[in-house]
C-alpha cells in the first residue's frame, strides 16, 4: 500500500468543498489513514514549500496557505499517488479536464484547491511534517471489494 499527503487548501475549505472533495477520494477506494483540520503556521508552510523558496511565487504561496485552515489527509491505497494526482487534475483549473477536482471546481491559476504528493519520497516527507504523531492503522473493511485480493494485493 502506498501513502500520500493531500491538503484541501484554504480556498477549498472557505468555499465549503471539503466534503465533496474528500468524497471523491473515498469513492475511488482510498483509505483515510489520518485527517485533521488545521491552521498551517508560517514555519510549517516554509518547510513544506522549501523547494520553491527561490521562486517568484513563493511569498504569495506561503501567505495563501497560512491565510485560512486546511484539511490535511493521509490517504492509502495501491498507486495512491498516481490515483490522487489523476483525480485532482491539471494544476490550473482552466487547464484541468472536466470530471477532475480542479476541472469541476477551479478556474484560478493561483487557487487550485488541493495539494497532493508527487512521489513516494515526497509523500513520506510531507506526511511526517503534517502528521508527526503518525497515522491510524486499522483494517479497512472495503479493501476486498476495492482490490482483487488474489492479484492486486500480492504486488
Amino acid at each position: 500500500m502506498e501513502r500520500t499527503l493531500i491538503l484541501l487548501k484554504p480556498d477549498a475549505v472557505q468555499r465549503g468543498l471539503s466534503g465533496q472533495i474528500l468524497s471523491r477520494f473515498e469513492q475511488k477506494g482510498l483509505k483515510i489513514a489520518a485527517m485533521k483540520l488545521m491552521q498551517i503556521s508560517p514555519e510549517l508552510a516554509a518547510k513544506h514549500y522549501e523547494a520553491h523558496k527561490e521562486r517568484k511565487f513563493y511569498p504569495g504561496l506561503v501567505k495563501f496557505m497560512t491565510s485560512s485552515p486546511v484539511v490535511a489527509l493521509c490517504l492509502e491505497g495501491i498507486d495512491a499517488i498516481k490515483i490522487c494526482r489523476t483525480l485532482m487534475g491539471a494544476t490550473f483549473g482552466a487547464d484541468a479536464a472536466p470530471g477532475t477536482i480542479r476541472g469541476d471546481y477551479g478556474v484560478s491559476r493561483s487557487y487550485n484547491l488541493v495539494h497532493g504528493s508527487d512521489s513516494p519520497e515526497a509523500a513520506a516527507r510531507e506526511i511526517g511534517l503534517f502528521f508527526p504523531e503518525g497515522v491510524v492503522k486499522y483494517d479497512y473493511a472495503a479493501i476486498n471489494w476495492i482490490y482483487d485480493p488474489v492479484e492486486e494485493l500480492k504486488k
